[in-house]
């Protein structure tokens, strides 16, 4: 024992895992940037940017662990003066590449977890997903180290280097289920998604069964003990199974997730995402004043929510829903104000083939309720009164005429005077569309 131990101990003092951890953090966090530079800190996303590291990690891990069986095969005769098994100093060398490995990981874990937190994050942490990609670390460890042992030669880390960074490189995201064998290639992940759970546990089950094969293979080989092909076998079943879940799902690794949303309640509702909090000021400020241009029309809201991207933007019921950019770019809420205004209009009947005729006044009315310049249109009469008006006065109007500018059917005789012409649009019919009859009135004599 006293013998065995001597041989541990030169065994722990190699340099290999010492230049792993730090190569390997620096490898992991250089992956992770994209993590730290986003707007937002939703949990989900920052579990995909640590699992899309893994695949440059893992290629680093495999070269690395190949190189150091290389170098260290010429001292197996040392090792054979013991009367330990033959697959112990193998098994021993696994260990502490794999520590070495999971201690830089979880390192680069740490740089993730500390940088969402320090924002408002969202979501739930999946401990699931860390462990898939643990695992598919360890397995690169595993399979690196193995090849070097096979094929003893100086350019067999260069070859493991280069085709696990080809195996990492050339799956697409979302294309294929080949993407989501470890390293898994996810996607980005939209707010209101999450990654499957299921997935996760079937690439788990992969990762880690794969991992008990190449070393009860190896064992097996080196130690001929009949005894180790049961557990073998049933890793291997383990295996088939997993890739057989994962066949099914497609590459569809994500489902919608809904999201207790944040609210802002004065003097509208105004709810996003949790993870886009930030955004509510500057919301609230810029659908404010829309609001109030809309109050007592047909298209008048009291609240605004944000909904996913695979949700139609529109307004009904006193309810506009909203898309924004996860990022928050310039300008967000002034785009979330335009995708109300449009959600006004009537698709079909601004698509016949006579709406484009009164394009032009629907643009300065829309300018109007964006807030925005108003445009230059051919009916500069139109456009000189319809801009010398007040804005108690432009509200009236609308109040009275919005029934023909939800259908894209303003033209010149509706910016001459209060009444309404005779035109009637019983899908739009409100009182507040279709006043009674009144005298003429020149509101630009006024």
């Amino acid at each position: 024992m006293s013998e065995l131990g001597r041989v541990l101990r030169l065994d722990a003092r190699r340099a290999a895992p010492l230049v792993a951890v730090p190569l390997l953090t620096a490898v992991g966090i250089a992956a992770s940037v994209p993590s730290f530079v986003a707007s937002v800190a939703y949990w989900d996303e920052s579990l995909v940017t640590l699992l899309n590291a893994v695949r440059l990690l893992g290629p680093v891990a495999a070269g690395l662990a190949a190189w150091t069986a290389v170098r260290e095969r010429p001292l197996d005769y040392l090792r054979e003066l013991t009367a330990r098994s033959p697959a112990t100093g193998v098994l021993f060398d696994l260990l502490l590449l794999s520590v070495a490995a999971l201690v830089s990981f979880l390192a680069v874990t740490a740089s993730v977890v500390v940088v969402a937190l320090l924002r408002q994050e969202a979501g739930r942490p999946h401990p699931l997903g860390l462990a898939v990609g643990a695992g598919a670390l360890v397995l690169h460890i595993v399979a690196g180290y193995l090849s070097g042992r096979v094929a003893p030669h100086r350019t067999t880390a260069t070859v493991v280097l280069a085709a696990t960074s080809l195996w990492a490189a050339l799956r697409a995201p979302g294309v294929s289920w080949l993407s989501l064998l470890p390293p898994a290639a996810f996607p980005h992940l939209p707010l209101f998604t999450a990654l499957r759970p299921a997935v996760l546990a079937d690439q788990a089950v992969w990762t880690i069964g794969m991992t008990g094969a190449l070393v009860l293979g190896y064992v097996v080989c080196a130690t001929r003990r009949v005894m180790l092909v049961l557990p073998l076998v049933l890793v291997m079943a383990a295996i088939v199974v997993a890739t057989l879940r994962l066949h099914g799902t497609g590459g569809g690794a994500t489902s919608p997730a809904p999201a207790k949303p944040v609210c802002r309640a004065w003097p509208l509702t105004v709810c996003v995402h949790p993870a886009l909090r930030g955004a509510l000021p500057a919301l609230m400020s810029a659908a404010t004043p829309l609001a109030s241009r809309l109050d007592g029309t047909p298209g008048a809201f009291t609240r605004v929510e944000q909904r996913p991207s695979w949700a139609p933007a529109t307004v009904t019921d006193g309810v506009a829903a909203i898309h924004l950019d996860e990022r928050l770019a310039p300008g967000f809420e002034g785009r979330a104000v335009r995708q109300i205004r449009d959600g006004l209009m009537d698709a079909s009947a601004c698509a016949a083939p006579r709406r484009p005729v009164s394009e032009g006044y629907r643009r300065l009315v829309d300018a109007w309720l964006a807030g925005e310049e108003p445009p230059s249109i051919p009916d500069v009469r139109a456009a000189r009164r319809f801009t010398s008006w007040g804005e108690q006065r432009r509200r009236t109007w609308l109040r009275l005429h919005f029934a023909y500018y939800r259908a894209c059917a303003l033209g010149p005789q509706d910016f001459d005077g209060w009444d309404v012409p005779p035109r009637l649009f019983p899908k739009y019919a409100t009182p507040a569309a279709t006043p009674p009859a009144r005298p003429r009135i020149d509101l630009g004599a006024r």
